[in-house]
């Protein structure tokens, strides 16, 4: 395990088969590059602001460390409400709050309010976390950094919720030390969700072209690749919601996992854009952030310096409640200077 400190040691366990990490074959989940400086891994290893756990670090230190594991639990404590009946549950009697939190000490909070077991105690679904793909994502990543294990939420589109189709998505990308890359790990695919999703891919590899991340979707639309409108949720689709996912999926890189529903800057307008610097920012965007060993640098630089692009302390929500202003407080952005250097917590070498 690596500390939060970023000091090497034994490779994080990643699969729940020993042969799939000594096998030489190419993971299917495998990310561009294999080198990565040391000082992007240090830097997914520690916590961002939603990601924080210290309040819950006695609880957080009995949790297992193997991948496989950690997904386990995460399945044990939150429910998707789109899929509730799927574990017996009614879906208009739910939480829906609880979908508005954005922390992860938060949820877990609200989760032992529920029920004080220890947190590798699969709750029944009745005492879990009402949350989406983004909540079993950020829970992982935030379990995974208090590990010191280089983590990071990702957003895009997943093909295997309806045929055809690319549907709003996040998993978790998780450094395994052992074969030098990234992989996506999709915390959400329970055995119960993959036998109704008819899913024929290891959960814990999810393939890249099951999973696109926002960047790769912008510009497969942008060059003619794919239509746009058959990106988005339910029948919420177009360029603008690609648009939308790129902006908050750089936002995740700069370890700000804010809610699929949140607006800012770019990714507060639900129109098509055709301001030619407005796509060629974009375009940049979606370039830098498939990249994923130099690239570091540029992308919390680009992140930083635009507005259009970071992340305020005020938003707009879309959420249930209807359009809303939320004020995230001042931990969101009092990291970035507002000259638009970078962070003092990231300092490119």
């Amino acid at each position: 395990m690596k500390s939060q400190e970023g000091r090497a040691g034994p490779p994080h366990r990643i699969g729940d088969r020993e042969e799939w990490l000594a096998s030489s074959q190419e993971p299917a989940g495998k990310a561009k590059g294999f080198a990565q400086p040391p000082d992007v891994l240090a830097y997914y290893a520690s916590p961002g602001p939603f990601t924080e756990l210290s309040v819950h670090a006695p609880r957080v230190r009995e949790l297992p460390e193997a991948v496989p594991e950690l997904c386990r639990v995460v399945q044990g404590l939150v429910v998707h409400p789109f899929l509730a009946h799927l574990y017996g549950l009614d879906p208009q009697a739910l939480r829906q709050d609880d979908l508005q939190v954005r922390d992860a000490s938060e949820m877990l909070d609200r989760i032992l309010a529920l029920d004080p077991q220890p947190l590798s105690q699969a709750r029944p679904p009745e005492h879990r976390f009402v949350g989406n793909c983004r909540h079993f994502t950020v829970l992982l990543c935030a379990f995974l950094r208090a590990q010191g294990v280089p983590a990071r939420a990702r957003c895009g589109f997943g093909l295997w919720f309806n045929p055809g189709s690319y549907e709003d998505h996040w998993v978790c990308e998780v450094w395994n030390e052992a074969r030098g890359l990234w992989h996506l790990v999709d915390a959400q695919l329970d055995a119960v969700q993959c036998k109704t999703f008819q899913i024929s891919f290891d959960p814990l590899d999810v393939p890249r072209s099951q999973f696109l991340v926002a960047g790769d979707a912008w510009q497969r639309c942008r060059s003619g690749r794919a239509e746009p409108q058959q990106f988005g949720i339910l029948q919420i689709r177009g360029l603008w919601f690609v648009r939308g996912n790129l902006v908050r999926d750089l936002a995740a890189h700069a370890k700000r996992e804010l809610l699929p529903w949140d607006g800012w800057g770019l990714a507060d307008n639900q129109g098509d854009s055709n301001d030619s610097s407005e796509l060629a920012l974009l375009d940049r965007v979606a370039d830098l952030t498939q990249g994923l060993n130099s690239a570091h640098a540029e992308v919390l630089g680009l992140y930083a310096k635009d507005a259009r692009l970071r992340v305020p302390r005020v938003i707009r929500s879309f959420g249930p409640g209807g359009n809303v202003s939320v004020d995230l407080g001042p931990r969101v952005a009092e990291e970035w200077r507002d000259d638009g250097d970078l962070a003092a917590e990231f300092s490119p070498g």
